[in-house]
């Protein structure tokens, strides 16, 4: 019996800002969760993190991380990537900021 692939977002961090990054469908670098691009197939998967691991001068520590599809885009599924997309815990830095205002 096969498992059933859980839909995935690649994640990353800013090698310059250190800032929690996601891999949009355009190959491009957000910091909104909601923006990545949510993939439902286990082969595209692993090709989209090659492609954003091969990012060693835009990004570093590159992963998968579970998602599931939501009204707006792709929302974590786990208590850990929730707390990184609201960004570095030391208020009042990073997406902190952006939250208060």
């Amino acid at each position: 019996m096969t498992r059933r692939f859980t839909p995935k977002v690649v994640t990353a961090n800013d090698l310059r800002l250190g800032d929690v990054v996601y891999l949009t469908a355009d190959d491009t670098w957000s910091r909104h969760h909601h923006e990545a691009e949510l993939i439902e197939d286990e082969a595209h998967a692993q090709m989209r993190l090659l492609h954003g691991a091969a990012q060693r001068q835009v990004v570093v520590g590159v992963y998968l991380a579970d998602a599931r599809p939501g009204p707006n885009g792709p929302e974590p599924i786990h208590f850990r990537e929730a707390f990184r997309t609201r960004g570095p815990s030391n208020y009042p830095h990073g997406k902190q900021v952006d939250l208060a205002n």
